[in-house]
């Protein structure tokens, strides 16, 4: 596992209509991942949207549902399973990958 020094960045987003996604800095979709220490950009497009990350370990709400901008949070993620969510959309508004 690398050191709290090694991060990864991973690029999220939300809004500006009904759309959540959690991205590689090469642009393609996360569905794994290994276990370590990650940064967290999320461009929040929408002051009725927010970006919430839940798993093992992990329970952080990135931005909030008044934000609109850009913040980061570094995270460390362990073996399992991990959702992010629009906690106002939740029931459509989500996406989840995999740490092995």
């Amino acid at each position: 596992m690398p050191g709290a020094g090694a991060k990864t960045l991973l690029a999220g987003s939300v809004g500006p209509g009904f759309t959540i996604n959690l991205k590689t800095a090469a642009g393609k979709r996360v569905t794994t991942l290994k276990p370590g220490f990650y940064a967290i950009a999320v461009d929040d497009r929408s002051s009725i949207h927010d970006f919430h990350l839940k798993g093992p370990g992990v329970d952080v709400k990135i931005t909030g549902v008044a934000f609109v901008g850009t913040k980061t949070a570094t995270v460390l993620l362990r073996k399992g399973t991990y959702v992010y969510v629009c906690d106002p959309h939740r029931g459509f508004m989500r996406g989840s990958f995999v740490v092995t």
